[in-house]
């Protein structure tokens, strides 16, 4: 499994835990999935817990200025800031 594959794999079981959205909904997730606004699941709340997930899970740290908007628009932003971090 390469390292890309890994994050893939662990940020849709990551999505599917924290948000409730079960296995399926998870792997549905298109690169072009609206995330933040789109999902109902996906709120304020949820996008704290979705970060400190993503670190305790991918071994990454992730400052304040690291985080924008945009990284929650779709899921495919979401996998590309996690394959950023994981790479360093």
């Amino acid at each position: 499994m390469t390292e890309d594959h890994k994050v893939d794999a662990t940020l849709r079981a990551l999505l599917a835990d924290v948000l409730g959205l079960g296995d399926e909904r998870a792997a549905a997730l298109t690169e072009d999935s609206g995330l933040f606004g789109e999902l109902p699941e996906f709120d304020s709340m949820a996008v704290a817990t979705v970060l400190t997930e993503m670190e305790d899970r991918l071994g990454i740290l992730i400052d304040d200025d690291d985080v924008d908007g945009e990284i929650f628009e779709t899921y495919g932003n979401l996998l590309r800031f996690a394959e950023r971090k994981v790479q360093g």
